[in-house]
C-alpha cells in the first residue's frame, strides 16, 4: 500500500466521512474540524515507520461551549457511519497506552475521531484558552512542543462563532492568537536562550585544556542543541521536542551555512576545532539576532574569555540587550530564565501542563493568573 501522509489522510477522511455524517444528523451544527492533536504528521514528519502506533485517519471535532452537551451524540453519529477502512487504511487502531482516542470498538481498538468543547480542549492541552488572551504565565509555562502542535496541522472546517464580546472565537482565531510570541515575550525567551549559551561557552576550551575529550564533546553537543533552538526562535518557529528538533532546524533558511557549521562542530575532534566551529556558529546567530531589530545591535564577533586562551562570543551581551529592550516592566522584572523548555528538560513534566504551570509559577514568582504578588 502506498504511504499517504497522515495529515492528508485525515483531511480526506474528514471531507468524505466525518463531515457528511455530521451534516446528515446535525445540519445546523456549527463546529470546527482539524488535525492538530499530537503526532509527527502535524509537521509532515511522519513516514511509513509511523504507522506502527497511534497512526491513522484522525480528526478532532470542536463544538462551541453552548453545544458541548451534544458531543456524545455527534461522536455516535460518526461512529455509526464509520467504514472499516478508508483509502485502504484501518479506521480503528490501537493507540498508545497513554492516549485515549475516540470510542472503544468491540475488539478494543479505537477510532480517531474525538468530539469536544473547544474551550475545554484548549484548557486540557494548553492550560488556558487562547480566546481569553494569554498572559505571561500562559506563554512561559506552555512547552514549545505544545505551541508548535497547536499552530501546526490543519483546520479542515471552521464554522464556530467568530469574535465575541471581548474575546476571540473560533478555532482559527485561537490558532492565530498563538501563531507567535508577542514581541516582549519573544525578547524574553531569546534573552534566556542567549543566557544559556553564555553559561557554557567557555567550557569547551576548559575541557580540552585538562584533556577531557568526552566532556568537551558533551558540552559541544549541549551548546549545539541550544543554538539550534535559538535559531528556530530567531526564525519564528516553536522548537519541537528532541526527536524532531533536527528535522525542524533543517527546514530553516540556511543561506549563511549555519547547519553545516553546527554539524562540523558535532563531528569535530579536539577542543580547538570544536571551538572554531562553535565560534563561527555564534557569529552567524549573532548576525541573525541583530537582523530582527528587537534590540539595539550588538557587536557580533568573538573575543577572548578573560585572560584564558579560549574564544567566546560573550553571549551575555545579547541577553542583556534583549532584556533591556523589553517594554513590559513586570516581564523585565522576572529572572531571565525563559520559557519552561529552557528551565526543565524532563518529558514527564513537559507533557503535563498542570505541572509546567506550577513549576514556572514558582520559578518565576508568578501566581496562577500570571501576576506577581506585588502587582495586586
Amino acid at each position: 500500500m502506498r504511504f499517504l501522509p497522515g495529515l492528508e489522510l485525515s483531511r480526506r477522511f474528514h471531507h468524505a466521512v466525518v463531515a457528511p455524517a455530521i451534516a446528515a444528523r446535525f445540519p445546523r451544527l456549527r463546529y470546527a474540524a482539524a488535525r492538530m492533536d499530537t503526532g509527527s504528521e502535524l509537521f509532515g514528519f511522519d513516514t511509513e515507520r509511523s504507522r506502527d502506533h497511534d497512526w491513522g485517519p484522525r480528526v478532532q471535532v470542536f463544538l462551541d461551549c453552548a453545544d458541548a452537551g451534544l458531543a456524545d451524540q455527534v461522536c455516535a453519529a460518526v461512529t455509526e457511519d464509520l467504514p472499516a477502512t478508508f483509502l485502504g487504511f484501518p479506521t480503528r487502531f490501537a493507540p498508545d497506552a497513554d492516549r485515549t482516542l475516540g470510542v472503544p470498538a468491540l475488539d478494543g481498538a479505537r477510532h480517531g475521531v474525538t468530539v469536544t468543547d473547544v474551550s475545554a480542549w484548549c484548557q486540557r492541552v494548553l492550560g488556558f484558552d487562547p480566546a481569553d488572551g494569554p498572559g505571561r504565565l500562559d506563554w512561559l509555562a506552555t512547552p514549545t512542543q505544545r505551541l508548535a502542535e497547536f499552530t501546526a496541522g490543519d483546520v479542515f472546517h471552521d464554522a464556530l462563532p467568530g469574535v465575541t464580546a471581548g474575546s476571540v472565537g473560533g478555532l482559527t482565531g485561537r490558532r492565530a492568537v498563538l501563531a507567535w510570541y508577542p514581541p516582549d515575550i519573544w525578547r524574553y525567551v531569546l534573552a534566556a536562550a542567549w543566557a544559556r549559551v553564555a553559561g557554557e561557552e567557555p567550557f569547551v576550551g576548559r575541557c580540552g585544556e585538562v584533556g577531557d575529550e568526552i566532556g568537551g564533546a558533551v558540552v559541544t553537543a549541549r551548546i549545539v542543541r541550544d543554538l539550534m533552538r535559538l535559531a528556530l526562535l530567531v526564525g519564528r518557529c516553536y522548537p519541537p521536542y528532541h526527536k524532531w528538533l533536527g528535522s525542524a532546524f533543517a527546514r530553516l533558511p540556511d543561506d549563511d551555512g549555519l547547519c553545516a557549521t553546527l554539524a562540523a562542530a558535532l563531528s569535530a575532534t579536539g577542543w580547538s576545532v570544536r571551538q572554531r566551529r562553535l565560534c563561527q556558529a555564534y557569529e552567524l546567530l549573532a548576525v541573525r539576532t541583530n537582523q530582527l531589530a528587537l534590540a539595539a545591535p550588538v557587536e557580533p564577533t568573538v573575543r577572548p574569555f578573560r585572560d584564558r586562551p579560549f574564544l567566546v562570543l560573550d553571549a551575555a551581551r545579547f541577553a542583556r540587550a534583549l532584556w533591556s529592550a523589553i517594554g513590559d516592566r513586570e516581564l523585565r522584572a522576572l529572572p531571565v530564565l525563559g520559557a519552561v523548555d529552557q528551565v526543565v528538560d524532563h518529558t514527564a513534566l513537559l507533557t503535563d501542563v498542570a505541572r509546567t504551570r506550577t513549576v514556572m509559577g514558582r520559578v518565576l514568582g508568578l501566581d496562577h493568573d500570571g501576576t506577581r504578588p506585588n502587582e495586586r
